[in-house]
């Protein structure tokens, strides 16, 4: 059996390529995970349960429990979107040019 060689990635965008994601993807999924990031901190600190989440943004409990548990298959980020705004959070977008550009 041929070994696996393991592929570190140190930055986002290093996971980026090594995910093959285009850099639009790339981008995407970072947003998504800064929100998850955020959104366990509030959980967490202000000791909401799944199922108060979920009727404060009008979502299943069910879905807030995958959320929670990184489950972002499924979940785009206007749901994350909303369950911070249920929860009385308001959230700030920043567009920067990159590096890269043109």
């Amino acid at each position: 059996m041929p070994r696996v060689k393991p592929i570190v990635a140190t930055t986002p965008e290093d996971l980026t390529r090594a995910m093959g994601l285009s850099p639009g993807e790339g981008e995407e999924w970072q947003v998504q995970h800064a929100l998850l990031r955020r959104l366990k901190e509030i959980a967490r600190k202000h000791k909401f349960t799944h199922a108060e989440m979920a009727r404060r943004s009008g979502t299943s409990r069910t879905r807030v429990t995958a959320i929670l548990n990184d489950d972002l298959e499924h979940v785009s980020t206007d749901l994350l979107i909303r369950i911070l705004v249920g929860l009385g959070y308001r959230v700030r977008v920043s567009v920067v040019r990159s590096d890269t550009a043109a």
